[in-house]
């Protein structure tokens, strides 16, 4: 191989490289947000099912539609 192309080959792997890394940070960053949001979620889920059961313990709907639905 001629040095023009060891040239052209090491400056395409350090792109790949950079480009790795930064894909990689991205993964990571939604893998935290993906964690938060199945927390919120199952926090949301938890709290919708109290409210069912503390609807169902007095006899008043938790949630009414207003007639003009």
């Amino acid at each position: 191989m001629d040095e023009q192309r060891i040239i052209e080959l090491e400056t395409r792997i350090a792109y790949q490289e950079q480009s790795v890394l930064e894909l990689n940070e991205a993964l990571a960053s939604q893998q935290v947000q993906l964690t938060q949001l199945a927390q919120l979620a199952e926090s949301l889920r938890e709290r919708v099912a109290a409210l069912a059961t503390a609807g169902a313990d007095d006899d008043t709907p938790v949630e009414e539609r207003p007639p003009h639905y």
